[in-house]
Parts: structure tokens; C-alpha cells; sequence
């Protein structure tokens, strides 16, 4: 047994490391990291506390402070890097993890230490080794916080039910402040659906309020977070019928919500939320429904290593948090597959479940193979990428370069009509926009009084091919294409730039 606990261990901390380092060596890629990552450096850089801003004079109204917070703090702390922007990130992991464990441990009150050990780290094994658990460990993203947020409110009580200290209770509303301050209200549907259904239909409900300090934990969660809502909504008035209206209900019944006002609003089947969560889970989804299949197939059980819940119904309480996400988003087309997230930490408990007992033994011959699977391809294919960056949807190479030119500095490059995360992310804010009519009217007045680096977008090939014809291409990532206009140049393209403007317009 003690061989078993090594080896699980191992390849727990071995996983979290390898994903800490993958976060330290990847560039920012378009356009999720940058973003949030550019959020927080804006934060970090003005000391605004209270409002994230999306871009000078833009507030971000879009997410909760929590996660920026703590990247800002980051960047203070450890540089604007990589590194330091992750960070927040695989912190927030590490204590689902630590959740996952102790809340799989606590469900095996009355067994063996080992066997309790064992079974909390074969789920925390899982968690980190499913496609988006690993994935998410080290990204820079709001979802993080979140999962942090509502794993703890449901493994608080599910110790605090298994007959764990008053802290845990406690702990319950620490986490939907969290969760308040990471993602907003969502938080409360998540933790509070699992929660109604296995009270319903358990009839616990003087034992729910029993285990719980209702009354003072509700007035600490209000202290914690009302004063931010407060305020956000005195600094930039607004925020509240857009985060509340907007981001929390016709985003979840509009798709294509045309109202979203830092993105494009998605349109999905209903019900490809399933396939996100087949998806996030790989491997382990498919092991737990063949696992399980076969299970019940075959009849078998063991009852030296099943859980010993002290109240009815914590199956089904943990099956309820691992679904929920997935059964709420079910008839919204505007989704992301990072919706199933907060599932996962449930869904890992439950898989663990599998390697004990008579019931599992088909499995633990192939677990160490299951384990592998994420891990080798995620390090595989972030050591690619880190050796070949230009293959990302990033602009860190070319703004370096540009950065490496004498005289040059990055507030001389230009993006034409919009720049990207990754660009202003790594010119630390410098690089400027210039819209194509702002363009055509220097061509036309002759104000380029000295040589203007413009990064143009591919995919706008009327432009590339004007300045191709007349100007000099001196750079360029995987997305853009850089030109270096001079004087003379841009008087010869004026008459071609102003026409095909206005045929475009």
C-alpha cells in the first residue's frame, strides 16, 4: 500500500510540475491569456483596484475582480512575464486539488488510512490529468478561480456532513464569496443546484441547516463581497445591469448575443455541452462510463473499500456537482467548453471510485497508461511550440524584434484598425491602432514625417497587396504582416490607398 501511495504521489507532483514549467516557457496566444493577462497588467501598472479596465477609458464589465487581483499581485511580485501571469492560475489549481483529495479521503471515514490516501490521491491524480484540468492548471483565465471557488463550497459540506470541524462551514461561504468575486452569480447556480437536488430529495434539510452557520456565514459572505459591487458600480456606472442583465441572462438565453461588448457571443447546438464535457474529461470520461458499464454489468462490489457517507445521498450530491454545469448549460447555445469545469473535481471523485475494490480491478493495469496520456501530449506539444513560437496566434516574437531595432521602440508600430491581445500585452501597452480611413488621410496629407511601422492583417488582402506593390515588407508573425512606410512611398500609394478605401466603404 505504501508503494501504491508513493507512486500516486509522484505522479501527482510530477504532473503540477510539468504544467508550472509549460506555463513558464509559452508565449501568450490570442486570444483568451492575452486578454486577461493585458487586464491585469493595466491593473497592476495604475494601482486601479476596483476596476478592471478592458483598454484605456474602456472598463472591463465582463468578469469579477478575483482572478485579476491576484495576477496583478503577480506582476508586482515576479515581473510582467509568463511565468508570473500563470502563476494565480496553478496556485487555484493546487488547492482543488488538495480538495479533491481531502474530500475523497473524508468519504472514506471509517476505512483504512491507506485505503482513505490512496483513493483521495487517485482522484486528485484524475482531476490533473483530464484534457481541460491540465489544461486550465496553468492558463491565465477567470475559470480557474472559479472552480476553486465552487469545489470548495461542495467539499466543504460534504466534510462538514462526514462529521469534519465547524471550519469547513465556515469554509462553505468563503467559497461563494469566491465564487462571487471570480465569475458573479453563476456561482450560485452551480454550488446551489447540486445542493437543492440531493436535499429535495433526501429530505436533509434540518441536517443542511444543522451543519452550516447560516445566519453569520451569509453575513460574512456579504461583508466580502457587497463593498467591490459597490463600488464598481459608483466608479463606472452601468456595470451592474450589464454584468447582471447582460452577462448572466441574455448571454445564457440570447445566442449571438450581439450585446456582448468585448467578444463575439457563440452559437452552438443545444447540447453540445455534453460533447465539452466527453472532451474536457478524456481520458477519463470515456473510463468511467466503461468502467462503470462494466461494473454494473458484471454485478460486483466490494464492500471493504466503499465510501461510508454518515448522511444518505452524497453519491448522489457528488453526481449533482458533477453534472451540473453540463445539465444547466444543456439548452444555451452560447458556450464555451470551459463550462464543464466545474464538474470535473466531481467527476474525478467518482471515477476514483473505480480503482477500489474487487469492482475496479480491471483497471489498475492500464491506470499509469491513462495517467500518461495528457501529460505526455500537453509536454510534448508545449515543448514544440515554445521551440517554434511562430506557429501561435502570438505576437511576442514580432514585437521583440521590433523592439531590437535601433531607434525604433514598439509605440512606433501600428496595427491597422485593431491590435491584438498578445501585441499589447508584450509592448507592455505601446503599440497603437490606426484605422484605415486615419491611414489614408496621413497618405493623403503627407504626414508620415518618418518611417511608420504598420502591421496589417493577412486576411486583408486589398491592403497587402497596395502596400506589397509599394512599400517595404520587413517583418511579420503568423497573423499579421509587417511594412515599413516611408515618405516618398506613401505618397506614391496615396491615390491607390484613398480609392480603394472608398470602394470598400
Amino acid at each position: 500500500m505504501t508503494r501504491t501511495i508513493n507512486t500516486l504521489l509522484w505522479l501527482l507532483c510530477s504532473v503540477l510540475a510539468i504544467r508550472l514549467g509549460l506555463g513558464a516557457i509559452l508565449p501568450f496566444a490570442d486570444t483568451t491569456e492575452p486578454r486577461y493577462a493585458e487586464i491585469a497588467r493595466i491593473m497592476a501598472e495604475t494601482g486601479d483596484w476596483i476596476t478592471p479596465w478592458f483598454d484605456n477609458g474602456v472598463p472591463f464589465w465582463g468578469k469579477p475582480p478575483l482572478s485579476f487581483w491576484a495576477q496583478a499581485l503577480s506582476f508586482k511580485l515576479f515581473g510582467i512575464n509568463e511565468f508570473a501571469g500563470r502563476l494565480p492560475s496553478w496556485l487555484a489549481n493546487a488547492g482543488i486539488v488538495y480538495l479533491v483529495y481531502a474530500t475523497t479521503r473524508a468519504l472514506h471515514a471509517r476505512a483504512d488510512t491507506d485505503v482513505a490516501r490512496v483513493s483521495g490521491l487517485w482522484a486528485a491524480v484524475i482531476y490533473s490529468t483530464t484534457a481541460l484540468g491540465f489544461i486550465s492548471a496553468g492558463t491565465v483565465m477567470t475559470d480557474s478561480f472559479l472552480v476553486l471557488a465552487t469545489t470548495l463550497v461542495i467539499a466543504s459540506l460534504i466534510i462538514r456532513l462526514q462529521g469534519g470541524s465547524t471550519l469547513w462551514g465556515w469554509a462553505f461561504f468563503i467559497g461563494l464569496a469566491m465564487g462571487l468575486l471570480a465569475k458573479g452569480p453563476l456561482a450560485l447556480v452551480l454550488t446551489g443546484l447540486p445542493v437543492f437536488v440531493w436535499v429535495a430529495l433526501t429530505r436533509q434539510w434540518q441536517t443542511l441547516w444543522q451543519c452550516l452557520p447560516w445566519l453569520r456565514g451569509t453575513l460574512l459572505m456579504l461583508t466580502l463581497v457587497l463593498p467591490w459591487y459597490i463600488l464598481a458600480e459608483l466608479k463606472t456606472p452601468g456595470f451592474l445591469e450589464y454584468f447582471i442583465v447582460g452577462e448572466h441572462i441574455k448571454r445564457f438565453i440570447v445566442s449571438d448575443w450581439p450585446g456582448d461588448l468585448y467578444g463575439d457571443a457563440h452559437d452552438f447546438t443545444r447540447g453540445t455541452i455534453w460533447l465539452y464535457l466527453l472532451l474536457a474529461s478524456f481520458p477519463w470520461g470515456l473510463v468511467a462510463l466503461i468502467g462503470w458499464g462494466l461494473t454494473h454489468w458484471r454485478g460486483t462490489r466490494s464492500d471493504r473499500q466503499q465510501w461510508q457517507p454518515k448522511s444518505p445521498g452524497l453519491t448522489g450530491l457528488i453526481l449533482a456537482a458533477a453534472l451540473s454545469p453540463a445539465v444547466f448549460f444543456t439548452f444555451s447555445g452560447n458556450i464555451l467548453w470551459t463550462y464543464v469545469l466545474p464538474g470535473l473535481p466531481f467527476l474525478a471523485i467518482l471515477t476514483a471510485g473505480l480503482f477500489s475494490g474487487t469492482g475496479g480491478r480491471f483497471l489498475p493495469k492500464y491506470a499509469v497508461a491513462m495517467v500518461l496520456v495528457i501529460p505526455v501530449i500537453g509536454t510534448a506539444a508545449g515543448i514544440w511550440y515554445a521551440l517554434n513560437p511562430g506557429e501561435l496566434k502570438t505576437e511576442r516574437e514580432l514585437v521583440a524584434r521590433v523592439d531590437a531595432l535601433p531607434g525604433v521602440s514598439p509605440d512606433d508600430l501600428f496595427y491597422l484598425d485593431r491590435a491584438p491581445f498578445s501585441a499589447r500585452f508584450y509592448s507592455h501597452g505601446d503599440v497603437r491602432i490606426l484605422s484605415q480611413e486615419a491611414l489614408a488621410l496621413r497618405l493623403t496629407q503627407g504626414t508620415v514625417d518618418k518611417p511608420l511601422l504598420l502591421a496589417v492583417d493577412n486576411r486583408n488582402k486589398s491592403m497587402i497587396q497596395t502596400l506589397q506593390a509599394r512599400a517595404e515588407a520587413v517583418d511579420g508573425s503568423q497573423r499579421y504582416t509587417l511594412f515599413r512606410l516611408i515618405q516618398d512611398a506613401s505618397r506614391t500609394a496615396e491615390s491607390d490607398t484613398v480609392k480603394k478605401e472608398r470602394q470598400s466603404g
